[in-house]
């Protein structure tokens, strides 16, 4: 990514499609907590996830220096709270390419976040009561393109007629 931070429209625009994105029994409960690139809790999540993972040194932090950062929690005891943040987190990468925006949906976090520090960072990124960590996703300006993933359609497709 540049250096360049979000607008405060593309910023809203991405929003606004993770809120839009359907919900099980249009519950809703996704919550959605913005960070700059350079709020110290992503370092304290970074340095978490190397120690969990014996990492040292990487060469790009959880999200690859991105502007901004997202994360969407959710109510812990609702069982689809995974899958429509999932919904919700597409929704926004798909925006942020309509956008000309990169995006990055990161995962890796879970064990950091919801391990031994879970109170810790629950409390630090002020997410809601009995919400935790889902996913999240990073938002930037392109320094560099890539090429689409490919795949191979005939061993991940099946047909039943």
């Amino acid at each position: 990514y540049t250096e360049e931070p979000l607008t405060d429209s593309e910023l809203n625009a991405l929003l606004h499609a993770g809120l839009q994105a359907p919900t099980a029994a249009n519950r809703q409960e996704i919550h959605f907590t913005v960070l700059k690139g350079d709020n110290p809790i992503l370092a304290e999540l970074e340095a978490e996830k190397n120690r969990l993972r014996n990492i040292v040194n990487p060469p790009h932090n959880f999200y690859y220096e991105a502007p901004t950062v997202i994360l969407l929690s959710a109510d812990s005891t609702y069982h689809w709270s995974d899958l429509d943040a999932g919904i919700a987190v597409e929704n926004m990468a798909l925006a942020a390419e309509e956008l000309g925006l990169g995006s990055l949906i990161i995962g890796c976090i879970r064990d950091a976040i919801q391990g031994e520090k879970k109170a810790y960072f629950s409390n630090s990124l002020q997410l809601p009561e009995n919400y935790e960590y889902k996913i999240a996703i990073a938002f930037g300006h392109k320094a560099v393109t890539k090429e689409p993933h490919t795949y191979d359609a005939d061993a991940q497709i099946t047909y039943l007629q």
